[in-house]
């Protein structure tokens, strides 16, 4: 009994015990650490484990330990090792086996050993592979290669680790390059050409890899560099090697140069990013009464159905407002969902009203949608419309736009693939929309609106009064939103009859304008709908159509309606349950355009004086620009801006940390950059102007820059037209931030100029002192060291004289640069260690980013390359953190600078192209001096034709935006083509 208790135990244990050959050679037990010895103790279990369970004899053993020249009393040193292994592997001795004069390790059903599973992991792979699942294969590759935790069999002495180390670093590689190669088929090229760059400069002779970085470079538009590639890796093999470039290398050179269209995406490959695709589900409900209109339902289902084979099928519904287009078109979509198991994707394109959707934003919002991540996105409605096409490829995708306002506005959101689908709606008819099966949706036949109109009511109602009910149908003009709307509200009222409704409907003096063809049949329904409503209810309707933005979060609304959250939130359902309202997610409301447009018509009437309607739109504005100020406090409390901006009636919202605040930030940017737009009247104009300096934060990560742009400029002659000069002054403060982040360092320095001057003649040292700082940073980036310290120090004394501690910080950051470029860096360190003190002392986690990354600069430039890559790279996890794209693109840049000055071509490289990766923050200016600077890696590297690439496109940005750095990019040129 004694003894199976102890097997068993052992067994047991032995369970939890781990072995690993991909990296350092080690055995766990659970989270402990076995101490596996010396050296030549370590390489006797790597020997056994790698033979994988079977038997080796001694003399094998001490030719793999030693090799050709082993100790005199090798056997015994090799007992010796053996016995410690069993000690120290403890209980699990049995694992550690004598037999035949040599030893095997049992491992199987006992213990877990790295290369094993990876083997394992690689073969399922191959499999997966052959089945045609690439998604599976490469992310079964991946996990392999997560095995590896740095050189195999690390420090493991003797000639058979040495042969062994070479054979498993050869697979490794082997299983990179299938990786790689998956995440080309499935679109991911941007993401791998900084992991590219960096492996081809390590392995140069390695041909699979210069192939898969040339692929990689040109379907991410780096035609150039693709070709850069070729020439490098052809020149290099006649040098080292004496031969050409292998066929396949050769061929895709000629592929790329001619363009080759079967280079974009591999035809029968579905293009996704290579995290885990994500299958969209994003249709409205169905309505569960969905009544009649069979012709249509099946004239949609068989065109849908189309998309099963050689072709995109595209569907366009057409009709006056009120018609049932979008509830036919959902309907439509729920019945052929299984015909589309990759997904559905909705957006509602707002067509018929003021401001339509930017067909970029909306690609922005499916790609994220289908799984893309932020920093794969790019800007620009063509390649943005470019990636969802190749997302799309080989899926079968629907989707669903809504509310076009015409053929322009859909053409990019089209997938543009055999086996996906769309399904438009429009008031207008899409005639030229190529390909297109167009339907136009006329009103409801009279069976039909009387079949909706029983099955909301009731059978038993409509039966005793059915030509009551016929009068109802008929003074909604058989549209069947009207329809809809008036037999909820009958539904609603037990006391009341169908005669009742009829008669109310009969009333000329509210409905016969409006029920006739076209636009306003739709208004006439609207007004019935509304014309039921209780006293509150009607005012939250034309309160909260007066605001402008895509949506309106429960908070927001509250503010509006001046009402208490919960209440806001039983008022704003009941509207749900009328159809006057949508809720777009929970704790989110918006209206359909047309419907916002009635509401207003309802708001302007003598039922909402102006002065109630002006209001409404203040505490709207009020509570966006409390919050704005919340957020900015999270991270720099001690900030006098905080303290200088407009007073708030509104508390605004409160966040838990930081985190919290950020997200606000960036969900809501579009719905209060909406209100700051519509505040342009006097009596809002310096409380907009205020929101948009509260949240300068969101146009430093990028986030909807150019609407932040086209409202600062708005408000800025919205000031000037007032004669306002503190807020015109404070516009411009906002617009020199906005043209740092984008690149344009003339407009910054022009606009600060003036901000500065009128700051100082409105009596307003927010704007005043922020200018001095903003021009000393253009003043830097201009590379005009003593203007930009003149600057620096004036907002310095300023800050200081205000106790605007936060200010002080960014100007001693500022100043720490401006002593870098004047070659006193030695200077520029306590300057920097100042600010990163303000900065950690008033918990300003955001701002801490950016003394560090200035930190870094000080102490690169007074070649402390240590301790620099340390706050290089710890202002670059804050950065992420806090989702500053353009910061932590610096940050890769100013770590590669730091590599290469280190003589670390290969990780500099890396970090260049993370920055490059991070494609439209920035501006060009930005990603031309990036290019100069990987360009000097890649040269250093020996890739010199892809470098002369790199700084040939840096050129081209300098030339057309007139920068005294295009010099510095004919230089690097001049000696490559002398060469």
């Amino acid at each position: 009994m004694g003894a199976a208790n102890h097997t068993g135990h052992g067994t047991e244990w032995a369970q939890h015990l781990r072995f690993t050959l991909l990296g350092p050679v080690r055995a766990t037990h659970g989270e402990r650490s076995l101490g596996m010895g010396s050296p030549q103790q370590r390489a006797l279990l790597a020997a056994l484990l790698l033979r994988r369970g079977r038997t080796a004899t001694a003399e094998e053993l001490i030719d793999d330990i030693w090799g050709e020249e082993p100790p005199e009393r090798a056997k015994a040193a090799l007992r010796t090792y053996a016995s410690r292994l069993r000690k120290a592997l403890g209980s699990s001795a049995e694992v550690l086996v004598s037999e035949s004069g040599g030893y095997a390790l049992r491992t199987a059903g006992f213990a877990t050993v790295d290369l094993e599973q990876a083997v394992h992991l690689a073969d399922e792979a191959e499999q997966a592979t052959a089945a045609g699942d690439h998604a599976k294969a490469r992310e079964l590759y991946a996990c392999a290669l997560e095995l590896w935790d740095g050189e195999s069999l690390a420090q493991i002495p003797g000639p058979n680790a040495e042969n062994q180390r070479a054979r498993l670093e050869e697979w490794r590689l082997g299983l990179q390059e299938h990786r790689i190669g998956l995440d080309l088929r499935t679109g991911a090229h941007a993401d791998v050409v900084s992991e590219l760059t960096a492996l081809t400069a390590v392995h140069p002779l390695r041909e699979r890899l210069r192939e898969l970085l040339m692929l990689a470079l040109y379907r991410s538009g780096r035609q150039a560099e693709a070709l850069a590639v070729y020439e490098d890796t052809r020149r290099l093999l006649a040098e080292e090697l004496g031969v050409d470039p292998r066929s396949e290398l050769s061929e895709l050179h000629q592929r790329i140069l001619e363009a080759d269209e079967g280079l974009t995406l591999e035809a029968d490959e579905p293009a996704q990013v290579p995290v885990t695709f994500t299958k969209p589900a994003q249709l409205p409900a169905t309505v569960a009464d969905f009544t009649g209109r069979r012709a249509f339902v099946e004239e949609l289902s068989d065109q849908l159905s189309a998309a099963g084979g050689t072709v995109m099928a595209v569907s366009a519904v057409a009709g006056i407002g009120g018609v049932g287009k979008t509830t036919l078109a959902v309907h439509v979509a729920h019945a052929a969902a299984d015909r589309f198991p990759d997904g559905q994707l909705y957006v509602d394109l707002q067509g018929a009203g003021p401001a339509p959707a930017d067909p970029e934003a909306v690609l922005g919002s499916f790609l994220r949608a289908l799984g893309a991540p932020d920093s794969s996105i790019p800007e620009g409605v063509e390649e943005r419309a470019a990636l969802f096409r190749s997302l799309l490829a080989g899926r079968r995708v629907l989707t669903l736009l809504d509310n076009a306002r015409d053929a322009a506005q859909v053409r990019s959101l089209l997938p543009g693939t055999s086996g996906c689908a769309a399904l438009l709606t429009s008031r207008a008819r899409m005639v030229d929309l190529a390909g297109a099966h167009l339907v136009d949706l006329d009103v409801m036949s009279p069976e039909e609106a009387m079949t909706l109109f029983t099955r909301i009511v009731g059978t038993e109602r409509v039966a005793a009064e059915r030509e009551a009910a016929m009068d109802v149908v008929a003074a909604c003009g058989f549209l069947p939103l009207a329809i809809r709307i008036a037999a909820a509200r009958l539904a609603a009222r037990r006391t009341w009859t169908v005669t009742v409704l009829a008669s109310k409907l009969a009333d000329e003096r509210r409905r016969l304008d409006e029920l006739q063809a076209g636009d306003q049949a739709v208004k006439a329904s609207f007004e019935l709908g509304y014309s039921q409503l209780e006293h509150e209810q009607a005012r939250a309707f034309r309160l909260l159509g007066l605001a402008d933005g895509p949506d309106i979060s429960l908070t927001a609304a509250a503010a509006v309606l001046d009402r208490g959250e919960e209440e806001t939130e039983d008022l704003l359902e009941s509207l749900v349950d009328t159809s006057l309202l949508e809720s777009a997610a929970p704790g989110r409301y918006r209206f359909h355009d047309l419907v916002r447009l009635f509401a207003r018509a309802c708001a302007e009437r003598d039922e909402q004086p102006p002065s109630e309607r002006d209001e409404a739109l203040a505490r709207l504005l009020d509570f966006y620009l409390a919050t704005g100020r919340n957020v900015r406090a999270m991270d720099q409390p001690d900030e006098l801006l905080t303290q200088h901006l407009e007073p708030t009636r509104h508390s605004g919202l409160a966040f838990r940390d930081n985190s919290e605040a950020v997200a606000w930030l960036f969900a809501e940017s579009a719905c209060f950059l909406a209100c700051a737009r519509q505040s342009v009247g006097e009596a809002g104009l310096r409380a907009a102007v205020d929101l948009l300096m509260a949240t300068t934060d969101l146009s430093e990560a990028g986030v909807n820059i150019r609407e932040y742009e086209r409202v600062a400029e708005e408000l800025s002659v919205a000031a000037h037209t007032a004669g306002d000069m503190h807020a015109e002054a404070r516009a411009r403060s906002v617009l020199t931030a906005v043209h740092f982040t984008t690149g344009q360092f003339g407009k910054a320095e022009s606009e600060a100029k003036v901000a500065g001057a009128l700051g100082e003649a409105a009596d307003d040292r927010i704007s005043s002192s922020f200018a001095a700082n903003d021009r000393g940073i253009v003043a830097i980036y201009q590379n005009r060291p003593r203007d930009a310290e003149r600057h620096l120090t004036q907002a310095l004394e300023r800050f200081r004289a205000y106790g605007n501690e936060s200010s002080e910080a960014s100007a001693l950051c500022n100043l720490a640069r401006a002593r870098v470029q004047l070659g006193e860096a030695h200077e520029a360190i306590p300057l920097a260690r100042q600010a990163v003190e303000i900065y950690r002392r008033t918990d300003a986690s955001m701002r801490l980013a950016n003394g560090c990354y200035t930190l870094g600069i000080a102490l690169a430039a007074a070649e402390h390359w240590h301790e620099a890559n340390a706050e290089f790279t710890r202002a670059l996890d804050l950065f992420d953190r806090t989702r500053q794209h353009l910061w932590a693109g610096m940050a890769h840049f100013r770590l590669a600078e730091l590599h290469l000055a280190t003589d670390q071509p290969t990780a500099a490289a890396r970090h260049a192209e993370r920055a490059l990766g991070l494609r439209g923050i920035g501006g060009e200016w930005r990603r031309g001096t990036i290019l100069l600077l990987l360009g000097r890696a890649l040269h250093r590297l020996g890739q010199s034709d892809r470098a002369r690439a790199c700084w040939s496109e840096a050129l081209a940005v300098f030339e057309r935006l007139g920068s005294d750095e295009a010099e510095a990019a004919r230089d690097l040129l001049t000696p490559v083509v002398a060469a």
